[in-house]
């Protein structure tokens, strides 16, 4: 259904995450990927959503002058919220081991926020999501962060890696939002944002 409301529309990912790209790509819609680097800083005054929200919508804002009437931008970006603190992605293998040893035998939110823009119109929208992590060992954190690739992911981690498999005890919200694309919502939103085009 999503597919024929977009069929005269030119959708376009503004995100090299191979995760966020095989997500959208499960709608079986066609969509094309273009990316620009942007320096991802917010005001220091921002806290828990508002930082996501800002930050999805400042990487659309560099498309801005580039969008063709047909064309949709979906712009995202994921932090994790834990003790009142925003953890983007590690700036060392020694900060990501930090970052898991914070989080252990703990609970945090990941919050992924997206906007959808257009020459004329524009929505952000956000997902939360509560993940419990067991007490991980030094061993288990060191083992993750030298095996697997924690650097290019907010909070050290990504769910579906083994960290995620042998870590996580408990969660409440959307799976796949802690993947950095809360599908369920994506689709909602493009649906009605497409009718309303």
């Amino acid at each position: 259904m999503l597919k024929d409301y977009l069929k005269d529309k030119n959708l376009i990912l503004a995100s090299a995450s191979p995760r966020r790209q095989e997500l959208l790509k499960s709608l079986e819609i066609p969509f094309e990927v273009r990316l620009k680097h942007i320096d991802e800083h917010y005001p220091k005054n921002l806290s828990h959503s508002a930082i996501s929200d800002y930050l999805a919508k400042l990487k659309s804002n560099v498309f801005v002058d580039e969008l063709d009437p047909q064309d949709i931008l979906i712009t995202s970006d994921t932090i994790v919220w834990h003790n009142n603190t925003a953890l983007g992605k590690p700036r060392s293998k020694e900060n990501a081991v930090q970052m898991l040893l914070n989080l252990s035998d703990d609970t945090h939110e990941v919050i992924t926020s997206v906007c959808l823009k257009t020459i004329d119109r524009e929505i952000v929208f956000h997902s939360t999501t509560k993940v419990t992590f067991k007490t991980l060992s030094q061993e288990e954190i060191d083992f993750y962060v030298h095996h697997f690739n924690p650097m290019d992911k907010a909070g050290a981690y990504g769910i579906q890696d083994w960290i995620g498999q042998i870590g996580v005890t408990k969660i409440e919200g959307s799976y796949y939002n802690v993947m950095g694309f809360p599908i369920d919502k994506i689709y909602t939103q493009l649906l009605k944002f497409s009718k309303e085009c």
